[in-house]
């Protein structure tokens, strides 16, 4: 078998242990699927009447900002994840075992790939509760979910090397928040870009998070074609724009990640 068969191999047998440790402590679970089911019931219920978006309803434009902001979320998981693993000595015994290096980086993101699928099955139910629907064809709304998937899976990636980066698993989280606050919220999640100052306007345009949630949205038919998501090229082609960012993503940061881990154990 190939050093890449063997690595995917021991990562999905470290997989399956994250996961059984996630189902032996549920409160990591409740933590990432608790505040999606916040988030879309606060705003549509509170701020959606007071929040207008021209062509379509309000449920329908944000329960896909809250699918896309809550798979940015959940990519903490990766990075405090690792961080606490070195910290506990835990890496140290698998490298006792005859198992690829790498297989440990590749476990933790399947892993947190698996919590993922968990936590857009919760969001999916509680946006059908609150009216939202997909309007388009099971092909397209199938294709929607493998965008958000491989977007979640790309990101986990970015979060290794932030937790791979850091001492403690304490840092994690406010290194982490320092940069999915921004990509979240200076996008096109809640609100359209096009009222804000210009400045903002243009780096919510090119932020990758708007290129996804606006890809998932025409994918899960929330869009109104008369009413275009802005000039800018990546709401114009944003299925496209999206599988750009996302083997962007993986090109520069797996090879990332994977020097950090060398370093980190080492240390």
């Amino acid at each position: 078998m190939s050093a890449v068969g063997l690595a995917v191999g021991d990562g999905v047998v470290l997989a399956k242990r994250n996961l059984t440790r996630t189902l032996r402590v549920p409160d990591l679970m409740m933590s990432s699927l608790i505040m999606p089911i916040m988030s879309t019931l606060l705003f549509a219920y509170i701020f959606g009447s007071a929040i207008q978006v021209p062509g379509v309803s309000y449920t329908e434009f944000l329960l896909v900002g809250v699918f896309v902001q809550t798979v940015v979320f959940n990519s903490v998981i990766t990075g405090s994840g690792l961080a606490e693993d070195i910290q506990k000595g835990i890496v140290d015994r698998f490298r006792s075992l005859p198992i690829s290096p790498y297989s440990v980086l590749i476990g933790r993101t399947i892993s947190d790939l698996a919590n993922n699928v968990l936590s857009i099955v919760v969001m999916v139910a509680t946006g059908l509760l609150v009216g939202w629907r997909i309007d388009s064809s099971v092909g397209e709304a199938a294709a929607g979910f493998v965008l958000l998937l491989l977007f979640a899976y790309a990101l986990s990636w970015v979060l290794a090397v932030v937790g791979l980066s850091v001492r403690a698993p304490e840092v994690v989280t406010n290194a982490s928040f320092m940069i999915i606050m921004p990509l979240c919220f200076i996008a096109n999640t809640y609100v359209s870009p096009e009222g804000f100052p210009a400045v903002l306007r243009v780096i919510a345009e090119w932020n990758p998070v708007s290129a996804v949630t606006q890809a998932v949205r025409e994918l899960f038919g929330n869009t109104n074609p008369d009413f275009p998501p802005g000039a800018a090229w990546p709401l114009q082609n944003s299925i496209l724009a999206s599988f750009l960012w996302i083997v962007v993503m993986l090109v520069v940061f797996m090879p990332f990640a994977t020097s950090r881990y060398r370093k980190a154990v080492a240390r």
